[in-house]
């Protein structure tokens, strides 16, 4: 703190006679609004971009998903990118419980066209949870 010429003291920056409170600022509050507003559209956007660059790269991605886990196990889950009620979301693998072997592993996405018609068959024989 230090004292101004009319001997009141104000903080570094700050004179006491415009509040002292940057936060109380019109400015400040217009500010804080655009942020608190930017980052969900920036999430979304961001899963957006994912989603539109995995089916680009050939996965299908939604409510039939088929996945493979770490044992090899074919199985169909729903995969949306963000939202996870029964597993733990590393990106492009995902931590959930296989219903094949029943085992908790990393599942992640398969291309359809990699899989023969007996594959495909197998893993929509074999569903997850119907919950994201």
């Amino acid at each position: 703190m230090a004292a101004g010429r009319d001997g009141r003291k104000r903080a570094r920056g700050r004179s006491l006679t415009s509040g002292g409170d940057r936060s109380s600022s019109p400015q400040a509050a217009g500010s804080s609004k655009r942020r608190s507003l930017s980052r969900p559209i920036i999430a979304i956007a961001a899963l957006a971009g994912f989603t539109f660059a995995a089916r680009r790269l050939g996965y299908k991605l939604g409510p039939n998903t088929i996945v493979r886990c770490r044992r090899g196990h074919l199985s169909t889950t729903i995969w949306i990118p963000g939202v996870k009620l029964k597993g733990l979301d590393l990106g492009i693998a995902r931590l959930q419980r296989c219903p094949v072997g029943n085992h908790w592993s990393l599942v992640t996405p398969v291309r359809e066209s990699d899989l023969t018609d007996k594959e495909r068959e197998l893993a929509h024989e074999h569903r997850d949870v119907r919950i994201p």
